[in-house]
C-alpha cells in the first residue's frame, strides 16, 4: 500500500492538469462525472452486476458504489458525493478511511434522487460524465459526454501514471496466482466448471469480480475465441488447456492467458514455439513504432512456425501475400490495457481524436496507435485449428497450399494463445505478467 500512497498524489494532480486543460479547451466549468447506477431486469426487482464508470474510477478507487458522483475542475479540491443510504436490505458500504480520502471535500448522499441538492445549481458550464443520458437530462445537464471533450480524455488515458502502474503491478499478482491455481487443477483432470472454480478461489473471487468472462477451455474448445461455456464434466481425454482470465486491483485490469499441452507431445512444442515469438514480439513493442507494424511483423512469424512445422508447403512471403496465415491467427495481436480490459483510445493519432484506420486485411486489430513511453499493452499472438476457418480455406484457390494431415491433426487441440501484460518505459519494457511469477 505504501507505493499506492506515496504515487496517489501525483496521480491525482496529473489528473487535475488534463481537466483542466480540456475544460478550457471545451469553455467548461467543469465535469460531474457519475459512477453510474444499478440497472434493473427486465420485469424484475433485482439488478444487473453493477459495473463502475471508468472515468469515475480513474479518481479513485471506489469501485463497487453506485449513485456516487465526482465534481472537478482541474483546480479546486474534488468533491466527493458518496452513496450512503439507510438501507436494512442491502449492504451499505461504508467510506473507507483510507489514502486517497483526503483529496476529496465529501458530501453523503443518503437518498440516491435528492443529489442535485449537492449538484452546482446552474450546470450550463458542466459537462456530465457518463452512461445514464436519462440522468443526465432530468438533472439539467445540457452537455452530456461531449466528444470533443472525451476525445481528449480518451487520448491521455493511454499514458499511465505511476500510481497506474502500481495498480496492474497488483492485479498482475493477482492474476499470476489465480492462473497458478486454475494450471493446477488442469493436470489434476479436473473439468472446465472446477477449473474456473478453483481460479476464483484462489484469489477469493465471484465471477462478478473479474474484469470480464473467464475463458476457460478444454481441448477443442480452445478454438472459440471467447469461449465461456464451462461444461461440467470431467474430459476423458485431457489434451489441451487455454485460459484467457484476469483480475482487478483498485479498478485496473489484468488480461493475462496461457495454453497448456496435456503431455509433452508436437503440440507442447508448438506451444514452446509460440511462447518464443510472443516474447520476440515484447521486445519489438518500442516507442515510436506502429502498432501496426509490430502486429504485421508478427503476423509474419506466425507464417514462419506454420511453415517450421509443416502445417504450409509454401514460403512465408506466400503465406502472407495470400492471406492464409489469418485462417490461423484470425484477431490482433494486442491491445492498450488499464481502467478497461480493452481500454480506449486506441485507434486516435491526436488529442481531436483524428481515427487512425486498421488495415482492410488486418480488421482485427484493436489499436493502430503509435506505441510511446507509459502506455501498457497486452501482446496475444495465437495460433489456431478452427474448423469453420480451415473449412472455408479448403474450400478456396489456396486449400494445395496446406499439409491438411498436419494440419487436421491439431484439430483436437483447439489451439494456443499467450498473452503478456506490459509496460512500455523509455529504454526498456517491463513484462508485469512474467516478474509475478507466470512462466
Amino acid at each position: 500500500m505504501t507505493d499506492l500512497s506515496n504515487h496517489y498524489p501525483a496521480h491525482i494532480a496529473e489528473l487535475q492538469r488534463r481537466t483542466k486543460k480540456a475544460l478550457y479547451r471545451e469553455n467548461l466549468e467543469g465535469l460531474v462525472i457519475h459512477s453510474g447506477k444499478e440497472i434493473k431486469v427486465f420485469l424484475d426487482d433485482y439488478s444487473y452486476p453493477f459495473k463502475v464508470n471508468p472515468h469515475f474510477k480513474a479518481w479513485l478507487p471506489v469501485t463497487d458504489v453506485a449513485n456516487c458522483w465526482l465534481i472537478v475542475n482541474g483546480e479546486d479540491k474534488p468533491t466527493l458525493i458518496y452513496y450512503q443510504p439507510v438501507d436494512f436490505w442491502h449492504k451499505v458500504v461504508e467510506l473507507s478511511d483510507s489514502y486517497w480520502r483526503n483529496f476529496f471535500d465529501i458530501k453523503i448522499l443518503k437518498v440516491a434522487s435528492e443529489v442535485d441538492k449537492l449538484l452546482p445549481y446552474d450546470k450550463k458550464g458542466y459537462a456530465y460524465i457518463g452512461e445514464h443520458i436519462e440522468v443526465a437530462k432530468a438533472l439539467g445537464f445540457e452537455a452530456i459526454n461531449p466528444e470533443p471533450l472525451m476525445n481528449y480524455i480518451h487520448y491521455h488515458r493511454a499514458y499511465k501514471t505511476a500510481y497506474e502502474f502500481a495498480c496492474m503491478r497488483q492485479s498482475n499478482a493477482l492474476a499470476v496466482k489465480a492462473h497458478q491455481a486454475a494450471e493446477k487443477a488442469f493436470r489434476a483432470g479436473e473439468s472446465e466448471f472446477a477449473i474456473q472454480q478453483a481460479y476464483l478461489k484462489a484469489i477469493q473471487y465471484s465471477e462478478n469480480n473479474t474484469p470480464y468472462g473467464n475463458i476457460v477451455a478444454l481441448n477443442k474448445n480452445a478454438a472459440i475465441l471467447h469461449y465461456t461455456a464451462l461444461e461440467r464434466n470431467k474430459p476423458t481425454n485431457p489434451q489441451s488447456f487455454l485460459i484467457d482470465a484476469g483480475a482487478n486491483f483498485n479498478g485496473y485490469a489484468a488480461d493475462i492467458t496461457r495454453t497448456y499441452a496435456f503431455e509433452n507431445n508436437k503440440f507442447a512444442e508448438l506451444i514452446a514455439r509460440m511462447d518464443q515469438l510472443m516474447l520476440k514480439a515484447v521486445d519489438g513493442l518500442t516507442p515510436n513504432k506502429s502498432y501496426v507494424d509490430l502486429h504485421i511483423e508478427t503476423y509474419t512469424e506466425i507464417g514462419q512456425v506454420l511453415k517450421e512445422f509443416g502445417f504450409i508447403k509454401v514460403d512465408v512471403d506466400t503465406a502472407v501475400e495470400t492471406g492464409i496465415i489469418s485462417t490461423f491467427f484470425p484477431h490482433g495481436l494486442g491491445h492498450h490495457l488499464g481502467l478497461q480490459t480493452h481500454d480506449v483510445g486506441g485507434f486516435m493519432a491526436d488529442e481531436r481524436g483524428t481515427h487512425i484506420n486498421a488495415p482492410d486485411n488486418h480488421p482485427f486489430l484493436r489499436t493502430s496507435r503509435t506505441i510511446e513511453a507509459n502506455q501498457v499493452f497486452t501482446i496475444e499472438p495465437g495460433l489456431y485449428f478452427i474448423d469453420s476457418l480451415l473449412s472455408e480455406l479448403k474450400q478456396s484457390a489456396y486449400a494445395e497450399m496446406i499439409n491438411w494431415q498436419n494440419v487436421d491433426a491439431m484439430r483436437p487441440y483447439g489451439g494456443i494463445r499467450i498473452e503478456d501484460n506490459i509496460i512500455v518505459h523509455k529504454n526498456h519494457n517491463e513484462n508485469m505478467t512474467r516478474d509475478a511469477g507466470l512462466s
